[in-house]
């Protein structure tokens, strides 16, 4: 008996399969590197302040649950776009110290946090960035804002 599998598999595990893998490419790190290694920030500013908000948010939760929430200052580029802006309001909301300079006291331990927010095949891809750990998942714009379309990608440093 024959079974052709192309009929038998709709189309959007094929697209959720294709979004993971190009995730998991971006995670193994060909960009250019900011400082101590890490990507440089980007997003693009077309994405809207509730679709910003909502990939921030979950981001930065799954950051809190592998760094633990307000343990450290993170240390970010000043960045004006809506998801640069969401981003540093979520890491205030889960109780995180969030500096734009780069100047600390020396005692203070401090994050490096680097993210990416690229459009791929109708979805918007989204990684955090640290020394320790990145982040990373797909996710869908919606008109109020964004659902998650992968699930979390996690990679640790050693």
């Amino acid at each position: 008996m024959n079974i052709v599998l192309g009929h038998l598999c709709p189309l959007r595990p094929v697209r959720t399969l294709a979004a993971a893998c190009t995730l998991a490419i971006l995670l193994s790190g060909c960009e250019s590197v900011g400082t101590e290694g890490l990507v440089s920030s980007t997003a693009p500013p077309e994405i809207s302040g509730p679709a910003a908000s909502a990939i921030a948010g979950d981001m930065v939760s799954r950051l809190a649950e592998q760094v633990g929430p307000g343990k450290a200052t993170v240390a970010l580029k000043t960045d004006t776009s809506p998801f640069g802006q969401a981003l540093e309001a979520a890491l205030k909301g889960w109780g995180y110290a969030v500096v734009t300079d780069q100047k600390t006291d020396s005692g203070t331990k401090v994050i490096q946090l680097a993210y990416a927010i690229l459009p791929f095949d109708g979805q918007v891809l989204a990684r955090l960035s640290t020394n320790s750990v990145e982040i990373g998942r797909a996710y869908t714009i919606t008109a109020n804002g964004a659902t998650p379309a992968s699930a979390l990608s996690l990679m640790r440093r050693g």
